[in-house]
């Protein structure tokens, strides 16, 4: 038994030696345009889509174990840091169960997600790529039961077309064995050559239909399966993509309510049961690297001015008698030039250079009024006086359907007036020239006399407080931390 089991196992092993150089033969054959290729151009493109399909799937399913890796790696991550929380937070703060919750429910929400996409989606993944491996393996068992198949056409062929050949090769020796042999054995030699020319070809036809039947069998079915395993791409891909964002969005949606009562109990740490924290973070203004700005100003402006020239007396005359009265003393100090003053119109716009020049009228839709100018402030000393003009808002009445609404106020501003801006966090000052803030402050943002005199991280400014109080410019402007503070208008 073990020797016919060799015997068997040998014999096949020789039949595949014999169907493998078959095969190479004939490839070898095709090639060299010397024998036939049988093509199906339907089936290569049904190939090609074949390949390109197995090539994106496999491309999907890289990403998304990637992608599954990465939510098992924030699932670490968002573990690690509740832990983290949870033993910075000390017993007695208020919320602490409320915490234990929250990471408990944390890590039940990513655990849940993580396995949800493994079975919806990495799954279906797999099963849906579990078929192409056999279909692989068939379309190359196709081409090679075709090789099998345009052989055997061939070497049944070639069997045909040397039919008149091999029996000329009969006659030969027929004549010789007539010669040698008795005339009762010619007939019987000459049968068997015939007989035997005629197996060959009974053989060859045979091995030909069925090579034939083989092929046609695997060709059927994968022509109609091939297309449509391609068509089925497209419900695939909706279906994945589908569960994949369902699923993230639940996950959103949960993780988003449990960060909100993280929130709220964070909240609550903070107001430790109704009552302001006092150890809260504060916010720290940027070193300024300059010195006092007020007193580089006064120092620059006492060094740029020069000393008063008073006019000398006249002399006694000659005669001895004094002067009838002496000349008053003046100064180089030149009289300040008016500042310009912008008034603005609503709905129209009037701007005059002058406060004593009144305003253009307005269109017909308004009534004729002249531009009240600002009266101008004060006279001051020179070296205390802004160069900035000051600006006044003015807004005039309009008509609505004939009728004359009543103006508002005039709304002035400080000189240089930018923008306003409101304190976030208090502030208290440490040099002269800095001003106090209050969370809620309002402050009028200016521009600085020079701008080189200004700090990175720096506004000037003055509260609007003070400038509604009509309180001096001068006296109540001062600088403050840009990062305290947020624009308002």
């Amino acid at each position: 038994m073990a020797e016919m089991g060799k015997g068997v196992s040998a014999g096949k092993i020789a039949s595949n030696v014999q169907k493998k150089l078959t095969r190479a033969q004939e490839k070898v054959l095709q090639k060299l345009g010397k024998a036939d290729e049988t093509k199906d151009e339907q089936f290569e493109q049904c190939v090609q889509n074949f390949n390109k399909q197995l090539t994106e799937g496999s491309k999907l399913q890289k990403d998304l174990r990637t992608y599954l890796a990465s939510v098992k790696a924030m699932h670490e991550a968002s573990k690690k840091l509740t832990e983290c929380l949870q033993d910075i937070y000390e017993p007695e703060w208020p919320g602490r169960d409320d915490m234990n919750r929250i990471a408990e429910n944390n890590d039940l929400l990513w655990t849940d997600y993580h396995q949800k996409l493994v079975d919806q989606a990495l799954l279906t993944m797999d099963t849906y790529l579990g078929q192409f491996p056999d279909i692989k393996s068939r379309i190359a068992k196709r081409g090679r039961k075709l090789v099998d198949y345009d052989s055997a056409r061939h070497h049944f062929e070639s069997l045909q077309n040397a039919k008149k050949k091999d029996e000329t090769k009969i006659a030969k020796p027929v004549s010789l064995l007539e010669k040698a042999a008795p005339q009762w054995c010619q007939g019987k030699i000459q049968a068997h050559l015939v007989a035997q020319t005629n197996l060959l070809r009974n053989q060859a036809e045979e091995e030909l239909v069925k090579s034939q039947k083989v092929f046609e069998e695997m060709n059927v079915d994968l022509q109609e399966e091939l297309p449509s395993l391609w068509n089925s791409r497209v419900g695939f891909y909706v279906n994945t993509f589908h569960s994949i964002a369902g699923l993230e969005e639940n996950f959103h949606k949960e993780m988003s309510k449990l960060h909100q009562n993280l929130n709220d109990v964070m909240n609550t740490l903070e107001t430790q049961e109704g009552k302001p924290s006092t150890n809260a973070f504060t916010v720290k203004a940027q070193p300024r690297k300059k010195a006092n700005l007020f007193s580089r100003l006064k120092l620059k402006r006492s060094s740029d001015s020069s000393p008063a020239k008073a006019n000398k007396t006249p002399s006694t005359p000659p005669d001895g008698s004094p002067a009838a009265s002496a000349a008053p003393k003046t100064t180089n100090h030149e009289e300040p030039a008016a500042a310009p003053t912008f008034l603005v119109d609503t709905p129209s716009v009037v701007v005059s250079k002058s406060p004593s020049q009144p305003s253009e009228p307005a269109p017909d839709t308004t009534p004729k009024k002249e531009a009240e100018a600002k009266p101008a402030p004060p006279e001051t000393d020179s070296t205390q006086s802004s160069s900035l003009p000051a600006v006044v808002v003015e807004t005039f009445p309009a008509t609505v359907n004939g009728t004359l609404e009543s103006a508002p106020p005039k709304v002035t501003m400080p000189p240089g007036f930018l923008y306003k801006v409101r304190a976030q966090h208090d502030y208290g000052a440490t040099d002269s020239d800095e001003l106090n803030l209050k969370s809620g402050d309002v402050v009028l943002v200016t521009q600085f006399d020079n701008p080189d005199e200004q700090d990175e991280g720096w506004l000037m400014g003055i509260k609007e407080s003070d400038w509604l109080q009509n309180k001096e410019f001068d006296q109540h402007k001062g600088v403050f931390p840009e990062n305290f503070t947020e624009k308002y208008q």
